[in-house]
């Protein structure tokens, strides 16, 4: 065959799939026009290349097995809090309580308490506590799990536990905590009886890229210490100096130990993934439940995903915006909101809220640092105030409502833990709770220089462009 059929045919083959590629990003549900976009201009502006990108990074899904398997693993837990009824809630609560119960099945409960520790290390000298007085059982699931003072210390509590007869279970996932696996510490824990576990394992990642996208990620942050105590916030099992990445350091976190019926959802959300991950079958422990604390308040644990109610965090993020009468105060390390949800954000300050948004000045994603910055122009229009926070990576994920809601957990406020991230929260309807939240943030600002609009006017055209491209970029990430 001569060579210009050859071409003939490849083009053709590239053509046909091609217009395969561009159906299915066109098609693909629950996708922003934005994105779609986006993915029509990286297919046709960048032949071959734009589709092996779109194999890559276009979808959602970590693969049909693993999905089915989650699905029926999830599918065969209970979602009711034995022996309790669904919390009564305030007005204002409502709508975000209610679009967060739908993603997991899970009802608001009420008789829980909660304390917030200091910093960092106090959290994860609480937890270790804990573990040290377990009797029952230990569960952890981690994004990130390192070998340092926090990371060790956290080790040799585990197997302290299992060797006293605790049930201890430890999940990881296979890229943020790939090289723990490798420690003396991991390899003391299992041989102390530990029962580990990886989330979404990096092992053969060429091949599993034919199966399903593999830069999914299990984000969340789950501590549960007898079925009844839960530790939820933003911290990993790791140092604030945080090693990796130590020239942003410290990194800045915020835990809140957590008593009552709202632990039993966090158990729920860890067998979920311990079993989905092919863990030992735990559902027994959720024949129990904790007690509720008399006079304690309401809260709704939610785990959310990609296979899971799409745009769940921006959506619960939208409602208690709606609901806000005088203030919102927000703090996420990583702030690349959906079109929505930057227009919630704008529409909640002209109606007359006073929204405060804090961001780290000094990013370790500067393609998220950039996209951030071109939402300030519009930000700063509709009246928000705008904060960067100036002695570390400020990597707590807060917000408060009128110093009565506050949601807290795992997840930013970007595009990645809206559809690519296994991510947990806890939505909060309680005053002295989200005011022991709101007294954190307060800090945060203390340590934060406020973003003029004038700033903003002032950056030069190479910078604007830079933080543009960014933006327009953001929905392909």
């Amino acid at each position: 065959m001569e060579t210009g059929v050859w071409v003939g045919v490849a083009l053709s083959l590239h053509y046909a799939l091609q217009i395969a590629v561009l159906i299915r990003a066109l098609s693909r549900p629950d996708r922003e026009p934005a994105s779609r976009v986006a993915w029509v201009l990286v297919i046709l502006g960048l032949p071959a290349v734009g589709i092996v990108l779109y194999l890559a990074l276009g979808e959602v899904s970590p693969g049909r097995r693993q999905v089915a398997r989650m699905r029926a693993v999830r599918q065969a837990l209970p979602v009711k809090v034995p022996g309790q009824e669904p919390a009564a809630l305030p007005a204002p609560a409502r709508a975000a309580f209610g679009r967060g119960a739908s993603v997991n099945g899970f009802a608001p409960v009420g008789g829980n308490r909660a304390r917030l520790a200091a910093d960092a290390d106090q959290a994860m000298a609480g937890i270790v506590a804990d573990i040290d007085a377990a009797r029952e059982s230990v569960h952890i699931l981690v994004y990130i799990w390192l070998d340092d003072t926090n990371g060790r210390a956290l080790m040799a509590a585990l197997a302290r536990a299992a060797a006293r007869g605790v049930p201890c279970r430890a999940m990881v996932d296979g890229l943020g905590s790939r090289q723990v696996l490798k420690s003396a510490g991991w390899a003391a824990m299992k041989a102390a009886g530990v029962k580990t576990g990886i989330a979404f394992d990096t092992s053969w990642a060429a091949a599993r890229l034919l199966l399903g996208r593999i830069d999914i990620r299990n984000h969340r942050k789950i501590f549960v210490i007898d079925g009844r105590i839960a530790w939820c916030g933003s911290q990993n099992c790791a140092d604030p100096a945080f090693l990796p990445k130590a020239r942003f350091a410290p990194w800045v976190d915020i835990m809140l130990r957590i008593e009552g019926p709202v632990a039993w959802q966090t158990q729920a959300l860890f067998a979920a993934d311990w079993m989905g991950q092919g863990g030992d079958d735990i559902a027994p422990l959720l024949t129990g439940a904790p007690e509720a604390v008399p006079g304690g308040f309401p809260a709704l644990a939610v785990g959310t995903g990609p296979d899971l109610s799409a745009n769940a965090v921006p959506d619960m993020v939208a409602l208690l915006l709606a609901a806000a009468q005088r203030e919102v105060v927000i703090s996420t390390p990583y702030f690349v909101p959906t079109q929505g949800l930057d227009e919630a954000i704008r529409a909640t300050a002209l109606r007359g809220v006073a929204v405060t948004l804090i961001l780290p000045a000094r990013n370790d994603s500067r393609m998220v640092a950039w996209a951030s910055r071109s939402t300030y122009g519009g930000l700063l229009k509709a009246g928000v105030a705008l904060h960067e926070f100036q002695p570390g990576l400020l990597h707590a994920k807060t917000l408060t409502v009128d110093g009565g809601l506050a949601l807290i957990g795992s997840a930013n406020l970007d595009r990645r833990s809206f559809e690519l991230n296994f991510e947990n929260v806890m939505l909060i309807a309680d005053a002295p709770t989200a005011g022991l939240i709101r007294e954190r943030q307060a800090d945060y600002l203390a340590q934060s220089r406020p973003v003029t609009a004038a700033e903003v006017t002032g950056w030069r055209l190479p910078k604007r462009l830079l933080h543009n491209a960014a933006a327009i970029v953001s929905p392909i990430l």
